[in-house]
This record gives C-alpha cells, sequence and structure tokens, in this order.
C-alpha cells in the first residue's frame, strides 16, 4: 500500500479552515488497514447507486458514471495501481475521492441518503460474511483429517485420563472423534454469528435514517442480506456481531490449544504416542538431538491473542453511549487479526493431524500403568454377584491396593488376592480385566468400541462433510 500526502484536510467543507495536528495525522486515520474492505465498500456503493437511480433520487447518467468508475477503481486496486492516502483517513474517503477524480461532479451524488456510519458497518458485515464462509471451510477440512485418521485407529487402543491420570482405556480414532465434535459445535456456532451478521445497515444513515425516499429492502436484496436492519440508531452503534464473530474464533481457538497441547504431550518423551515429521518440527541451535512440536505449541500460543482481540474489542464498547463514536473505529484490527490467526491455526492444525505417526505399541504400553480396568472389575461385580455399585467401587479399591502392593497389573493378581479380598471373585473375572474387553464393551452410544466408533463416523460424515 502506497502513501501520498497533502496539505490541509478539505473533507469538512468550510467548517474547518486549517489542518490538523500531526498527531492526528498518526492517530485519526483508518486507511492503514481498512483499505482490506475495499471490494465490500466498492460493492454496496455500487448498489447504493443503483438504488438511488431507481428511486428517482440522482439520474440514470449520473449511476451509470459511478458505476464505471467504481469499476476502474476496482480494477486499478487490484492491479496495484491505486494510491492510498492518509490525509483521506480511510478506505471510503479514498474511494470517493478517486470517484471524483474519475467522473466528476456525479461521484459527490454517490454519498446521498447515507453516512459514513452505516457505510462502514455494512462494509464490515459484508467481509464478515465471506470470513466467517472462509473459516468455516477450513474448520470443515480440519474434521474431516480427523475423522479420517479416526477411521484409520478405530482399533488403535490407548489410555484416557483424567487429571493428567490413567484412566479407562479407549481408541485413538475415540479421542480425535471427540475433537470433531468440539469443531463441529464451532462451525454452528460461526453459522448463527454469520446469520446475526447478514442484516443490512445501509441506508440508517447517521443516525436517523433519511428523509430521501430510498428503499432499503432493495439494497439489501442486491447485497445478499436477509433483510435490513431494524433502526437506524442501533444500526450504527452495536458492534455486538463483531464481538459475537470474536467469541466464536475465541472459542475454536481454545479448542485447537487443548488439541495443540495433546500433540505437544503425545511428542514428548514422557509419552512418545505419536511422531511429527520435519515439515512441523524443529531443531534446537545448541542441542542437536531435539526435535521440538513447535507448530503445535504456536498454535497453543496464539490462542491468548485472539481472546486478547474479543476482550480488546469489549473493553472498547462496554461504556459507550448511543451512536456512532470514534471509538469504534478501533473495531477492524482485532477482527482483522483474529480472523488471520485462527484460521492460521486451523490450517497448522489440519496439518499436523495428516502428518503425525501413530505409535500403537507406546499407546498400549500404557495401559500397563495406572490399573484402567479397575471400573470393569467393579462392573463385574455389580453384573455377576449382584452386588450394590457403592459397595463393588469399595472392593474393586482394595483389589487394585493388592496389585499395586505386588506391582503387578489387576490382569497379572493371582486369584487367592483377590479371593481374600472377597470370595464372590471368580476366574470368570479375568475375561473383563483386558484392556481389548474394556474397550469392546463399551457399546453405548457416543462409546469407545470400535463398533460404536464406526458408527459415529458414519454419523459425522454425513453431518459434517
Amino acid at each position: 500500500m502506497s502513501e501520498q500526502k497533502s496539505g490541509a484536510n478539505k473533507m469538512w467543507g468550510g467548517r474547518f479552515t486549517t489542518a490538523p495536528a500531526e498527531i492526528m495525522k498518526k492517530i485519526n486515520p483508518s486507511i492503514g488497514f481498512d483499505y482490506r474492505l475495499y471490494r465490500q465498500d466498492i460493492a454496496a456503493s455500487k448498489v447504493h447507486a443503483r438504488m438511488l437511480a431507481r428511486q428517482g433520487i440522482i439520474g440514470e447518467a449520473d449511476n451509470e458514471a459511478i458505476q464505471a468508475g467504481l469499476d476502474q477503481i476496482l480494477k486499478e486496486i487490484e492491479e496495484s495501481r491505486f494510491t492510498f492516502s492518509v490525509d483521506l483517513e480511510d478506505i471510503h474517503m479514498n474511494v470517493e475521492a478517486r470517484l471524483k477524480e474519475i467522473v466528476g461532479e456525479p461521484a459527490g451524488r454517490l454519498h446521498t441518503a447515507r453516512s459514513r456510519n452505516d457505510q462502514a458497518v455494512t462494509d464490515v458485515r459484508l467481509w464478515m460474511r465471506d470470513a466467517i464462509d472462509g473459516l468455516d471451510a477450513v474448520v470443515q477440512e480440519l474434521q474431516r483429517a480427523l475423522i479420517e485418521r479416526a477411521g484409520e485407529h478405530v482399533e488403535t487402543l490407548m489410555p484416557g485420563f483424567t487429571h493428567m491420570q490413567v484412566a479407562q482405556p479407549v481408541t485413538f480414532g475415540h479421542h480425535l472423534m471427540a475433537y470433531v465434535e468440539m469443531f463441529g459445535r464451532d462451525r454452528q456456532r460461526l453459522a448463527g454469528a454469520r446469520e446475526r451478521t447478514n442484516i443490512c445497515p445501509l441506508g440508517a444513515a447517521a443516525l436517523a435514517g433519511t428523509a430521501f425516499p430510498i428503499d432499503r429492502h432493495f439494497t439489501a436484496e442486491q447485497l445478499g442480506f436477509s433483510a435490513p436492519t431494524e433502526n437506524s440508531m442501533d444500526s450504527v452503534a452495536s458492534r455486538d456481531h463483531i464481538v459475537e464473530l470474536l467469541f466464536c474464533c475465541s472459542m475454536l481457538a481454545v479448542h485447537l490449544s487443548r488439541i495443540a497441547e495433546e500433540i505437544t504431550l503425545w511428542c514428548s518423551d514422557g509419552f512418545r504416542f505419536i511422531a511429527l515429521s520435519d515439515a512441523f518440527t524443529t531443531g534446537s541451535s545448541i542441542m542437536p538431538q531435539k526435535r521440538n512440536p513447535d507448530a503445535a505449541e504456536l498454535v497453543r500460543g496464539k490462542t491468548g491473542r485472539v481472546v486478547g482481540s474479543l476482550n480488546a474489542l469489549l473493553m472498547t464498547v462496554k461504556g459507550l453511549p448511543m451512536t456512532f463514536m470514534k471509538d469504534m473505529q478501533e473495531d477492524k484490527e482485532p477482527m482483522f487479526d483474529a480472523l488471520e490467526t485462527v484460521q492460521l491455526c486451523v490450517e497448522a492444525t489440519t496439518g499436523m493431524i495428516r502428518d503425525l505417526t501413530v505409535r500403537p505399541d507406546q499407546m498400549r504400553s500404557f495401559l500397563e500403568r495406572g490399573f484402567p480396568t479397575a471400573t470393569d472389575l467393579a462392573d463385574w461385580l455389580v453384573r455377576e454377584g449382584g452386588i450394590p455399585f457403592r459397595d463393588a467401587h469399595h472392593i474393586t479399591a482394595k483389589v487394585v491396593a493388592r496389585a499395586e502392593a505386588k506391582g503387578c497389573t489387576l490382569s497379572a493378581l493371582d486369584i487367592e488376592s483377590m479371593r481374600d479380598v472377597d470370595p464372590r471373585i471368580t476366574e470368570k473375572v479375568y475375561s473383563v480385566l483386558a484392556p481389548e474387553h474394556s474397550v469392546n464393551s463399551r457399546r453405548s452410544y457416543g462409546g469407545t468400541s470400535p463398533e460404536v466408533v464406526r458408527e459415529a463416523i458414519a454419523r459425522a460424515n454425513a453431518r459434517w462433510l
């Protein structure tokens, strides 16, 4: 983006006679970031001009000149031949000033029956629609990667953890499918945010509407909005559509951070459940043996940046009276940054999921620790002995203590030691103490048995992909 410098700011006509202070030239303009809205600004202006001509507010010749001029500006920007001026503050005035250079007097009629207040928020809503659609597509691709890898590992045993302690056997496929559900809810939230974003504020003007006989329903329809906004003051004063999007991004980033944390743990020497290739790891400048899961660590780290954008905008809008305040200019930078950051993190996570190599033997070895089939023993006592579960829980705890004292697994503990705890335990108990049996027995809807996980994968393919 280039910059041109000029003399006094002439945007405000006769009301201002001197140039702004030098510091105002630094703090006031938004063109440094809102230039990204040029496509949306031009599209909305073209529709606005057509509506004005359709309503007889401007002549058709003026509309045709405006349409041609805006098309030329779009081409200039896309071909990097457009000069953005800080003195013109924002994308709206930059486009309007260039339009005047191209078509002359008709350019001055374009701003009839609108304000930069409704113009800006219309541009942002148009941009958000595209951004949400783009983000949804990459999250869907992440789900696809997870579902594909889950399908490869519906029978790969691993420990499930609570409190980071070995809890019960699960399958790696089941574990991955948990994230498919999380990211599915993220997509649902994004869809809801898009629906609430997709209303058109254009025509609200500065805050009170306009005396010109405009057709806001035509404008909304032409821009692909579901309807015009209902209240002109709310139209220009509210930023909750951006706040909601930033919350959606923050929740998505938190979910990405959780799987990134697990990838980091699984790559560590303490686990070694998976390995990432050179494509998603880095080395150390001093320790030649190191292979660091930096992609996962950066995904985890960038979550704070996304959540920070949400907090920044909440603090900006929390104390604003009706209607538009210049504070609202601070809505765009966190929005742009959060969307770009979270999309980058989604794509990096998708890459890691497709790249990782699973180490089933190492996962299986963890099932020799922590007595993960203790619950299966308690359930067996309930089924076979008719023992109330709380009593069975107590008996199982004592059996676990025996195994722990002998330094063996439950399946390796001799029957005499078990019967010393409770004589109702028989040799049949060994049929439920293997991790494979534990996993295969968990056939409840949403459970971890391979059969159920395959069904879940089929449903997920139909639901999300």
